[in-house]
């Protein structure tokens, strides 16, 4: 497979208002997706597995120290939020905000709009978000909703999966989709991610989960284990069977 994405070496710490320098939270991590690969990270709480989300997006909220981030061969570390989700990455986050007075379907017409410079109708827009909501076991009224407003754990989750599939990015970066969901809205979410791969075959995916019950949902290439803001451990779901029997102090050095 082609290289998709890649991560360098990448250093990463919160910004601040303080006079004191907060430490890097990511420390020297590096990996490599192809396209139409899965990657799994997986790692304790405090490892640095949502910071690293975050700033592969671009958060205001970090800043990268040093290291680069490469998207189909670019250099993007510079680049806003806004340009990476036009040149086709996206984020699933872990905890979806609320928007007030926004429908999913007037948020879906303005990020397709910005990410593809096509203005659907809101019936053709329509039409497409009812194949996926379908495929998703969502209520057809459910475009007609307030953005995250009211809606449960699964319904949040299923809603990012829609987005995903309707956005048609190059990269798309899952933090923590299982957060939250019980064992059947898992398998619904884990469904639509298979289903949104088999449309998209060169999509590549990092998974970010605690659990290995949604990699036994979707069998990611390769399990990485997160330690530290670091990668101390990589391989197939072998690593993740060995986590799950060993616990993550195994691999604290």
């Amino acid at each position: 497979m082609s290289e998709l994405f890649r991560i360098q070496d990448l250093h990463a710490r919160p910004v601040t208002d303080d006079d004191e320098t907060p430490e890097d939270i990511l420390r020297g991590l590096s990996l490599t997706i192809g396209a139409g690969e899965v990657h799994a990270i997986m790692g304790p709480n405090g490892c640095g597995k949502s910071t690293l989300a975050s700033t592969l997006l671009a958060s205001p909220e970090y800043e990268v120290t040093s290291g680069d981030i490469f998207l189909k061969g670019e250099n993007i570390t510079d680049w806003t939020t806004d340009v990476r989700a036009k040149s086709g990455m996206f984020l699933a986050f872990q905890y979806p905000q609320e928007i007030a007075g926004v429908s999913v379907i007037q948020f879906l017409r303005q990020a397709l709009s910005a990410r593809k410079g096509v203005d659907l109708s809101v019936l053709e827009l329509r039409l497409s978000a009812m194949d996926w909501m379908k495929r998703l076991g969502m209520d057809s009224s459910f475009v007609d909703r307030y953005l995250n407003e009211g809606f449960s754990g699964g319904e949040k989750k299923r809603n990012e999966i829609m987005q995903m599939a309707l956005l048609e990015p190059e990269f798309a970066v899952l933090d923590e989709t299982d957060s939250g969901l019980d064992i059947d809205a898992l398998r619904i979410v884990a469904k639509g991610i298979r289903e949104v791969r088999a449309d998209r075959p060169e999509l590549g995916i990092l998974l970010i989960t605690h659990y290995q019950r949604l990699l036994d949902e979707l069998q990611p290439d390769h399990v990485h284990i997160m330690i530290d803001g670091r990668i101390v451990k990589s391989g197939g779901m072998e690593v993740a069977a060995e986590l799950e029997k060993n616990g993550y102090e195994a691999y604290r050095s």
